[in-house]
């Protein structure tokens, strides 16, 4: 069992990066779909709901450096070409939505894929006393939970 550069075990970190990537493409693909929800978005709502998603693009677009890093951290490479994006992610490509409902109903949906994914990493990078990876996780859980509820308010639901 050989160790890597920052003392994890190889194997583990291999399996932990190929899921950081998938997990990237998903970002990737819900980064873009916010940003054409942010540039397409009319109706009663638009003043709130562009500012909304402004804010979450630059969340997400914060996060998708932070795990692309944490790939580099693990001694691997990051995904970097929207075709693996597209093959890899659950999230699925949203295309011209401009009713707000419509997306804010996409963005929990996303997130729900997201915290998902992210609970499964925070397992696998536990068993692989990978801290880094497991504080990264727990923090994006914390604040996505947080944010859903409050989307889903929004909604009604």
């Amino acid at each position: 069992m050989g160790k890597n550069f920052i003392g994890l075990d190889t194997e583990k970190t291999a399996k932990l990066a190929d899921s950081l990537n998938e997990l990237l493409s998903n970002y990737q693909i819900f980064y873009m779909n916010v940003r054409g929800y942010h540039w397409n978005i009319k109706g009663d709502n638009f003043f709130e709901l562009h500012v909304k998603f402004e804010e979450l693009y630059d969340d997400l677009l914060l996060k998708i450096d932070e795990i692309a890093e944490r790939v580099l951290t693990l001694g691997h490479r990051p995904a970097h070409a929207y075709s693996t994006y597209i093959e890899r992610s659950e999230v699925p490509e949203r295309k011209d939505v401009s009713d707000g409902k419509d997306a804010m109903e996409n963005i929990v949906d996303s997130f729900a894929k997201l915290i998902g994914k992210q609970r499964a990493l925070l397992n696998l990078a536990g068993e692989a006393e990978d801290e880094g990876t497991v504080a990264l996780m727990s923090d994006y859980i914390s604040q996505q939970e947080k944010t859903v509820w409050m989307y889903r308010s929004y909604l009604g639901h």
